[in-house]
């Protein structure tokens, strides 16, 4: 049998950044279910970061997490994560009260959103349909090295003691005596004074099997295809978000395009796969914004976000059932919080202080025990 401090199951993003902020200090095991980490939602992000995605509960954790991702301390990673793209959120005329209620959203909160005329916009967008077109240029947004960030997180738990147990399912997860007696199949049991429920669209299932009342965190589907294009796609567009939410794309190596039609199916937890229907409503959608011919439809992918009721991430214990700790629900924006988030994690998984980079962010919005109120 094996004993540590700390169980974390899942060692995707969420699981990893908090292993590598927790292990310092106490003893960590993750358990992964997959043969490796990071084939679900991690290994299938659309790979921007914006200040403005996940809305404004959400803005807080991402803009405290730019710095560390732009300039992460040595001892994490020789290099930064970020690479600029600027985002240009576009409306036509139907879509014009959709940007300004957008804009009024984020005002005060430090988001630099930049209006642009249409004829901004024509040179930001070459090919771009005769409008009317507005804009609001969201410059702070960088494209995301996801796989590095993850291998990064990765490395430093590793490094500081923590334990990466792959194709380990949780099966049961009991609580006897102020610790948790785990089977994580193959044989191995495990101890464990806390349980972090880090397990993504599984997280209500995690819970469950831990005797642990349910969120309502509910996975949804979001497809993503790589498309080549005629003309090329120029390596400086920006990343253009469709005002009312039914697309986004944005140029990849070599003159491709990724284009998802933003959609939210509600699927299984499961292994998602795309679906052709959904990669056709983005190419048409795309087609009046811009007078691009659609050459060939490399692959497409499909990856599952997982969102509690209100939108927002949950961060800290089951008020109901001890060592119970969730870092869950963290939607499509848990890669590009994940600093953030790890930060606000362990602190309060350890019950400190926290850390400076989140000093000043609200812990108690992301607490679970706001449902059971």
């Amino acid at each position: 049998m094996k004993r540590v401090d700390v169980v974390i199951v899942g060692a995707g993003m969420a699981g990893a950044s908090l292993a590598a902020e927790v292990a310092p200090f106490a003893s960590v095991a993750m358990i992964e279910a997959e043969a490796l980490p990071g084939y679900h939602a991690t290994g299938r992000s659309a790979a921007f970061w914006t200040e403005s995605y996940g809305g404004p509960g959400v803005q807080p954790l991402t803009s405290a997490s730019g710095d560390f991702l732009a300039s992460p301390p040595e001892s994490f990673s020789e290099r930064g994560f970020l690479t600029p793209r600027s985002a240009l959120h576009l409306a036509g005329q139907a879509d014009f009260a959709a940007l300004d209620a957008f804009e009024a959203r984020f005002a005060g909160s430090g988001v630099a959103l930049e209006p642009l005329d249409e004829t901004a916009i024509a040179a930001l967008v070459p090919g771009l349909r005769p409008g009317p077109w507005r804009g609001l240029l969201e410059a702070s947004t960088a494209d995301i090295d996801v796989a590095g960030l993850h291998a990064a997180y990765l490395r430093a738990a590793k490094a500081a003691g923590a334990e990466l147990i792959c194709a380990a399912r949780l099966r049961s997860a009991e609580r006897e005596g102020g610790r948790w007696r785990i089977d994580a199949g193959n044989a191995l049991t495990i101890e464990a004074d806390v349980l972090v429920n880090a397990a993504g669209a599984w997280a209500d299932e995690v819970a469950d099997i831990a005797d642990a009342a349910p969120l309502g965190i509910r996975p949804y589907r979001r497809t993503i295809a790589q498309l080549r294009v005629t003309p090329a796609a120029p390596a400086a567009l920006p990343l253009v978000i469709d005002a009312a939410e039914r697309f986004y794309f944005k140029p990849e190596s070599g003159g491709r395009l990724w284009l998802s039609p933003h959609d939210e199916t509600p699927a299984p937890a499961a292994d998602a796969a795309p679906h052709e229907i959904d990669v056709a409503t983005a190419i048409d959608r795309m087609g009046g914004v811009v007078d691009w011919q659609v050459d060939r439809v490399e692959r497409a992918w499909a990856g599952l976000r997982s969102f509690a009721p209100d939108r927002l991430p949950i961060y800290g214990f089951a008020p109901e059932r001890p060592g119970f700790f969730w870092f869950a629900g963290q939607g499509g924006f848990g890669i590009q919080t994940a600093p953030a988030a790890a930060r606000l994690g362990a602190a309060l998984l350890r019950n400190m202080s926290p850390d400076p980079m989140v000093a000043g962010i609200d812990a108690a919005r992301y607490a679970p025990g706001r449902f059971s109120r």
